[in-house]
């Protein structure tokens, strides 16, 4: 929870999942509305226009970045497989020291 001092109270309730250095997903654990998670700038753009609980990520770089809003119309596997996709461009963008360490802690 990198958030805990900022005056957003939305923000302090953030967990981040990491892969390494960098995170690949985020969802406020008080409210547990939406997670965010990265995509290709082209899947960022299909999965916008193909279900309405996905939108722009806030305070983030909206064109990879997506709100994945829950108990709307993205069935739950999607977001699984969403989830899955954002950890994998984030592992793929590590240094290979960091991708070593993913697999040999």
């Amino acid at each position: 929870m990198p958030f805990p001092t900022v005056n957003d109270p939305y923000s302090r309730d953030v967990l981040c999942f990491y892969a390494g250095s960098k995170w690949f997903c985020y969802v406020n654990i008080e409210v547990f509305d939406r997670c965010c998670l990265k995509s290709t700038p082209e899947d960022a753009e299909e999965l916008r226009a193909r279900y309405d609980g996905i939108r722009p990520a806030w305070h983030m770089n909206k064109r990879m970045w997506n709100d994945v809003y829950f108990n709307q119309d993205v069935p739950d596997d999607v977001i699984f497989g969403l989830v899955r996709n954002s950890y994998d461009l984030i592992v793929a963008k590590l240094t290979k020291r960091e991708r070593e360490k993913l697999l040999h802690p």
